[in-house]
């Protein structure tokens, strides 16, 4: 049963019940209809929604949006949020599941519906991500990330903010102190699948910590990476009455044991049926969704230096610089100097023996990991350096991504096998590629992201590389994701998107990334 909007008022249809719940409710008659004018409020819209009335979430109308334009499928996410205590948020990557998250609190906040919020993400997206975004989306809210030793996350803890933002891990260090605060009364769980394994110390202690929070939502583009039965360790924490109360229940409805493994388990076939029922209430929205967007996005993350990155990075700038301006380093060898920098960046660095060395480039393997998983479809990841791939191959072995090699060694035979087998069969996740190896000729629309793990210096690499998912027989949206950690990354990715040649801009860059 429909209900009009009218401004800031509902009129529906006449109902004992709900004249006994909200007794402010004015009875009117319409054509010989008997109507009721109420509030349009959060209260009204729940208890008519529960007697079967169709009541749009009053935020769609009533929020001003902090000033931005929402999406509609954000409108619609934010209206999920805002009615529901306890929901997730599946919607896939690049719709905007943050600045979500933002205006569902601060809507709520101005109603006083809400006090204050924590975020719990992964480390590297504290800064980056959800600062940035608060700055950009609700800039009149006041964030604060809790990092570093416990000392300075409790000191940061104890300023007066809206918005507290830690990591997964750092969770632990400050519980006790998170415990004594009620007025932390709205709880975001950031890549909610981190909690998939429900035995863990971790998920355990968010299960306590959560369950009296008056607004809580995870947030995953990717609810179950791994199988269907990391579903109970979210579910455990978001809704623990939507699944049993121990796990080997919940693996004994979506897993089989596997007749030729001692201790293995295969999905049965309605297992993500069940997972379905048990993740409510829930919004799933695609990029494909946005239809506002163009066919082919861009976004340029910023991605956290290691410390050994970080230091060796302002010496080797410092060390060039001098160079130039002394004339040791000219047009001719600028570009080796920049693919060092660029292999710092990165988190491997060649030694002048011919050694790799292997540098603290967590975070934006963290980052890569949680593209892949977020990403609707198959992913290329180009990276500019051989020995590079070497090691981005092996982290995605020990995170049991299914993946290919392909650089400029790989035999032709055996690299026009995996191209063929990445475009038309299941078989790998990711294509793991020198750029230079995926540059003419090639169709793999069975992908629709792109991921530069740091950028070429070629810009007609870089274009034709992009251009192997903007084929004819494309279905989806495109996105094109630039890793950036970096001033050498940023300014070369602003070269690219500005078609500039690179190499005739060698020296300039230096002197421009000295300030």
């Amino acid at each position: 049963m429909n209900v009009l909007v009218r401004g800031t008022r509902l009129i529906a249809p006449y109902h004992d019940g709900i004249v006994g719940l909200f007794p402010e409710a004015a009875p009117i008659q319409v054509q010989g209809r008997d109507l009721l004018v109420l509030n349009h409020g959060l209260p009204e819209t729940v208890m008519l929604r529960r007697f079967g009335f169709d009541v749009p979430a009053p935020v769609a109308s009533q929020y001003d949006w902090a000033g931005g334009t929402p999406y509609q499928v954000q409108i619609k996410t934010v209206s999920l949020m805002t009615t529901e205590r306890r929901a997730y948020v599946l919607n896939g990557m690049g719709t905007g599941k943050t600045k979500c998250t933002l205006w569902a609190y601060d809507y709520l906040r101005g109603l006083g519906l809400a006090n204050k919020m924590l975020v719990v993400a992964k480390l590297s997206t504290l800064e980056f991500t959800w600062l940035k975004e608060v700055f950009e989306t609700t800039p009149h809210l006041k964030a604060v990330i809790l990092s570093g030793t416990k000392d300075r996350r409790l000191k940061r803890l104890a300023e007066d903010a809206d918005i507290y933002i830690i990591n997964h891990d750092g969770v632990q260090t400050v519980i006790k102190a998170l415990e004594t605060r009620p007025d932390i009364d709205t709880l975001v769980l950031d890549e909610l699948a981190t909690y998939r394994n429900g035995n863990t110390a971790r998920t355990k202690m968010m299960r306590k910590f959560a369950i009296d929070k008056k607004w809580l939502w995870g947030l995953t583009g990717s609810p179950i990476p791994k199988g269907p039965e990391g579903a109970w360790g979210q579910c455990s924490i978001i809704t623990p009455h939507t699944v049993p109360k121990y796990f080997k229940y919940w693996r004994d409805r979506v897993m089989d044991k596997d007749p030729f493994s001692q201790w293995g388990y295969t999905a049965k076939p309605d297992a993500l049926d069940r997972v379905l029922e048990v993740m409510q209430p829930a919004v799933r929205y695609s990029l494909d969704d946005v239809t506002e967007l163009p066919e082919c996005i861009e976004h340029y993350i910023d991605v956290p230096l290691g410390s050994k990155q970080t230091k060796l990075y302002k010496e080797m700038k410092n060390n060039a610089l001098a160079k130039v301006d002394t004339g040791e380093i000219t047009a001719m060898n600028a570009g080796a100097v920049l693919s060092k920098l660029l292999q710092i960046s990165c988190g491997w660095v060649y030694t002048r023996d011919g050694q790799v060395i292997a540098l603290d480039a967590d975070g934006r393997l963290e980052l890569l990991e949680q593209c892949i998983d977020d990403a609707p479809h198959k992913v290329l990841v180009f990276v500019p350096f051989k020995h590079t791939l070497a090691g981005v191959s092996e982290f995605l072995t020990t995170q049991k991504i299914d993946h290919a090699v392909v650089s400029g060694d790989t035999p032709a035979r055996e690299r026009g096998e995996m191209f063929s087998d990445f475009q038309t069969t299941p078989k790998y996740r990711v294509l793991l590629a020198h750029p230079q190896c995926c540059a003419h000729g090639l169709t793999l629309t069975a992908a629709d992201t792109v991921i530069w793990f740091a950028p070429v210096t070629s810009l007609e690499i870089y274009e034709q590389a992009n251009a192997r998912v903007r084929r004819i027989g494309q279905k989806h949206k495109q996105q094109v994701i630039h890793f950036q950690g970096t001033p050498a990354e940023r300014k070369i990715y602003k070269l690219l998107a500005g078609h500039q040649d690179i190499q005739q801009r060698l020296l300039d860059m230096f002197a421009e990334l000295s300030s």
